[in-house]
């Protein structure tokens, strides 16, 4: 039974290089403990199945988001399915533990160099300032985030490069969780939610 969900969350994924290579490379290697779900392909028309996407995280020891970064977070669709899959009493708040416990990874692209993400560059910040988002929403479901898999300058790399990347990707989800780093980061606390907290009406 899979133990790692990939979500594949990129709007345009025939005209993706690093993440169409990615999804590729893990379908190739063929991976039983991998429920690869390609939320583009699953959800064209944005109606998430909730039910069936907390089933499959559930069963989860380790969630992988792969995304290209879109206006510095989350591709569109990929917002909505964290909107209603990590829903209230159920990732976050009272009696909302299901998913504590376990890993969210981040593997991500950027079509800036990584370069850009310096004061000095455009981006204007480097890119650990763009992750709290990622890693307050593990830590509020109770999750532990993983160090980010990153791959800058997306659409400038070259093929060599890019399979190495790939190469790399597959290993770490075979060889899920004997990651050398992954042995020095502590478990999360969940954070603690008042019991009137709710999603903004």
């Amino acid at each position: 039974m899979p133990d790692i969900v990939v979500l594949v969350a990129h709007p345009q994924q025939e005209h993706s290089s690093v993440n169409r290579a990615l999804q590729q490379a893990v379908q190739r290697r063929g991976l039983a403990r991998v429920d690869l779900r390609d939320l583009y392909a699953l959800y064209p028309d944005y109606l998430v199945d909730v039910a069936a996407e907390q089933a499959a995280l559930a069963e989860a020891q380790l969630v992988v988001w792969q995304q290209p970064i879109h206006w510095y977070g989350m591709p569109p669709l990929l917002k909505l399915w964290l909107d209603e899959v990590f829903s209230f009493g159920w990732a976050y708040g009272p009696e909302g533990n299901r998913l504590r416990g376990k890993d969210l990874w981040l593997v991500a692209s950027t079509g800036g160099a990584a370069e850009s993400y310096r004061p000095e560059g455009y981006n204007r910040y480097f890119f650990d300032a763009f992750l709290p988002p990622y890693e307050q929403t593990a830590a509020l479901a109770g999750m532990r985030f993983l160090p980010p898999l990153l791959l800058h300058g997306a659409h400038r790399v070259g093929d060599a490069e890019l399979a190495a990347h790939a190469e790399l990707y597959v290993q770490r989800l075979a060889s899920y969780p004997d990651w050398p780093e992954i042995a020095e980061l502590e478990a999360c606390a969940p954070c603690e939610v008042p019991v009137d907290a709710r999603p903004a009406d």
